[in-house]
């Protein structure tokens, strides 16, 4: 391999390789566009071949195409950075040195590299300057130079990067004002100067960029002078941390204008005057910390208008009268100040009244009007293991807050079990930026009440798929809300796992709900079986086999959610385009966007969880007895597995134009047994090598045949006539255990009958 000089990619990454590498390296490549060699264990320093310096990168001048060069991740790596890496090609795209023991400074003819996109040095031992010829890199989009020692000022000249949109400098030794000039970049997107020495007042310009939407944190420096009024520009942020600075002056009204933010850390700074009411506009808010500050006055009632807050400090401010009663209706609240489980409410001898948890003494008009300009002493509520009462006073704050979380069952029935108990939430931003921002590129499929987008995490370099729900339409709500609660109850194999979840405000302040799973990168079901427009191949079509283990998978999924969960759970929507499949070919049922829980009544019947409205399920799949009013059941479910698996078998949509009156495909199957059972079976099955031998004719008639007859079983009108999932189940797998042990003997003696052939 070493000797192949038309190499054009050379990835190593993610294995535990060792050792050095050879010297020559770069010139045995001359035409490589990619060389990554992260996630691995080499050590000594890098090939004098890669250019002319370090012995890593001195031959590497020969690649005149390189566009990528990644050593991440590799701490082995030791030495000075050499200006001999300047020296790669012009065509040079991503350079990634991340994670090594690099160290020295970033050369001034950086700016050779004049096509680079992605620079990354970040959790290395680079220090000395960060050079103003940076500012010649006019193609950077993303600059990562977090968790090193580099110092001095940020130069002016960063402000010309006018494609960048990533700026990670956290935790370096940088001193000085922030320049100015980064106010000229309208591509950024995110920028993290934390824990620095930067000094100086927040230039205002930076609060006019339009692009500027992931995170602007600038906490843990030495920032003073006021927040200006311009931060009210901001208004596709998600995140704000300016905690731990200087700060002084009045938190502008303007903050207000920020709808999309879900953090605020304004705490350990000089705030004063009051908290501004116009934070109740922000309505995907979770995390608003103005902790240790010097704001007076009342705690606005509009704080317990945000509905969605999870923690609220306001320790160690002036804080004077009364607490809003309505910081009860903040439903998701875990955490205030410290938490519920150690809950403080930080004030003065002046706080009154509020919740009655609180034990604080009511408060009079004539005392209350007195009490606006008082200066407070610091009084502390709080919670601790030590004090018996107020041991009883967080029992008596968490039986009301789990009886209010009860009692909003019907507006708000799934999230606090199911996000702060199983699943953190993961941010509207996080989804926009992973899906690039929800593209046409990205959509995976439609369904009733939204869409599905393929959603990459770059940071973890996860796949994951995003269901993002339409809640314009009606009823997409109670979607869900439904599947959110089915999904909270349900663990098996074949079930779609389901790994976050999103309520939140999108970028123009409207309510965003989406849930968060397991990537299938087969896609569905429906399309395996309809290619529309690829012509049938063994690689885009299902083997026999395959489609009875799928089967199979489906069977074990129902018959779990019916027998086996308490309480029992319907699917109401058993169809192709909800099966999806996994990257080993086995199946996953899910959208539970429709589903019912039953659960046992006093008077020993089933009833719906959640009320039913109109028929449950799609045209051709859909339960006939649902449309005549009956109520929700498991016999529902089997009879859409019996056309699931007719369609399976034939190939045929239920909704195919040839179905028409009475005329549908549980007739169409039932008129072909016992004789023609091989005329309306599938006929891309015949492709795959299996079932091209003549001798296994018989064993995969006898197999279709068992599995339309167990399909049209399912399917039958009454329900009553239907085979229940478990004994389904049961017989499907006896059906693909039969077909494999008699596929077996057939082909084992075909071989035998073949060997004896070739010694005669």
């Amino acid at each position: 391999m070493y000797n192949i000089s038309s190499m054009r990619e050379f990835q190593l990454q993610g294995n535990l390789l060792h050792g050095s590498f050879p010297a020559d390296i770069g010139s045995k490549f001359p035409d490589i566009l990619t060389l990554s060699f992260d996630r691995n264990q080499f050590t000594g320093s890098i090939p004098s071949s890669l250019s002319n310096g370090w012995e890593f990168i001195t031959s590497m001048s020969n690649c005149s195409q390189l566009q990528v060069l990644d050593i991440s991740i590799n701490p082995g790596f030791t030495g000075p950075l050499p200006s001999a890496i300047m020296n790669l090609s012009w065509t040079l795209q991503i350079l990634q040195l991340e994670y090594t023991g690099i160290s020295s400074s970033i050369p001034d003819a950086i700016s050779n590299l004049v096509n680079l996109e992605i620079l990354h040095v970040g959790d290395t031992s680079i220090s000395g300057v960060l050079p103003e010829s940076i500012g010649k890199l006019g193609n950077l989009a993303g600059l990562y130079l977090y968790n090193t020692n580099l110092s001095g000022l940020i130069p002016a000249t960063i402000g010309n990067l006018s494609k960048l949109s990533d700026l990670h400098a956290y935790n370096c030794n940088f001193v000085g004002a922030i320049p100015s000039t980064l106010g000229k970049l309208n591509s950024l997107e995110a920028i993290d100067l934390s824990i620095n020495r930067l000094s100086g007042s927040i230039p205002r310009e930076i609060f006019n960029l339009p692009a500027l939407s992931i995170f602007f944190s600038l906490s843990q420096n030495l920032l003073s002078g006021p927040l200006p009024s311009e931060v009210g520009n901001l208004v596709n942020l998600n995140s704000l941390s300016l905690y731990g600075n200087q700060l002084s002056g009045e938190i502008p009204d303007t903050i207000g204008k920020c709808t999309v933010l879900e953090g605020l850390w304004l705490y350990n700074n000089s705030f004063e005057g009051t908290i501004p009411d116009s934070l109740n506009n922000i309505i995907g808010l979770r995390v608003l910390n103005l902790s240790i500050n010097k704001l007076a006055g009342y705690i606005p009632d509009s704080v317990g208008g945000i509905r969605d807050l999870q923690r609220l400090g306001l320790a160690h401010n002036h804080l004077s009268g009364p607490i809003p009663t309505n910081l009860q209706n903040l439903t998701s609240l875990i955490v205030l100040d410290l938490s519920f489980n150690n809950l403080q409410v930080t004030g003065n001898d002046n706080l009154c009244g509020g919740i009655p948890q609180l034990h604080l003494h009511p408060c009079h008009a004539s005392s209350v009007e007195n009490n606006r300009n008082w200066r407070s002493k610091c009084v502390t509520i709080a919670l601790s293991t030590a004090g018996t009462i107020l041991f009883l006073l967080l029992i008596s704050i968490c039986i009301k807050v789990m009886y209010k979380k009860v009692r909003k069952n019907n507006d708000r029935p799934y999230l606090p079990s199911v996000v702060e108990e199983q699943y953190e939430r993961v941010s509207y931003q996080a989804l926009a930026n992973g899906t690039n921002k929800f593209s046409e590129a990205n959509l995976v499929g439609k369904g009733s009440f939204g869409a599905v987008y393929k959603c990459t995490f770059h940071d973890e370099g996860t796949i994951v798929a995003v269901k993002v729900f339409n809640l314009e339409k009606s009823g997409s709500s109670k979607s869900f809300v439904a599947e959110c609660e089915a999904l909270r109850r349900v663990r098996h194999r074949c079930l779609l796992k389901i790994i976050t979840c999103c309520s939140s405000i999108n970028h123009l302040g409207q309510e965003f709900k989406a849930l968060v799973f397991e990537y299938m990168p087969n896609g569905s079901l429906s399309g395996w079986l309809h290619q529309e427009s690829a012509t049938p191949t063994v690689s885009n079509t299902l083997s026999l086999e395959q489609r009875l283990d799928i089967a199979i998978d489906i069977m074990d999924a129902l018959d779990y959610l019916h027998n086996r969960c308490q309480p029992q759970i319907i699917h109401c929507d058993v169809k192709p385009s909800n099966i999806l499949i996994a990257e080993d070919m086995s199946a996953r049922v899910g959208d539970f966007g429709i589903s019912r829980m039953l659960v046992e009544t006093t008077h020993n019947a089933l009833s719906s969880s959640i009320s039913t409205v109109g028929i449950r399920g799609s045209i051709g799949y859909v339960a006939p007895e649902y449309g005549e009013g009956s109520s929700v059941s498991s016999a529902g479910d089997v009879y859409s597995l019996g056309i699931l698996l007719l369609e399976m078998f034939t190939g045929r949509s239920p909704t195919n134009d040839m179905f028409r009156g009475s005329w549908d495909l549980h007739k169409f199957c039932e008129d072909a047994l016992p004789r023609r059972i091989l005329d309306i079976v599938d006929t891309t099955l015949w492709l795959h090598t299996v079932i091209r031998d003549n001798t296994m004719r018989s064993t995969i008639e006898n197999c279709l045949l068992s599995v339309i007859s167990l399909g049209i079983s399912c399917s039958q009108k009454q329900p009553k006539e239907r085979t229940p999932i478990q004994d389904a189940a049961i017989e499907m797998h006896a059906i693909r255990d039969l077909y494999l042990k008699s596929a077996a003997s057939v082909v084992q003696e075909h071989s035998e009958i073949a060997t004896e052939s070739a010694d005669l």
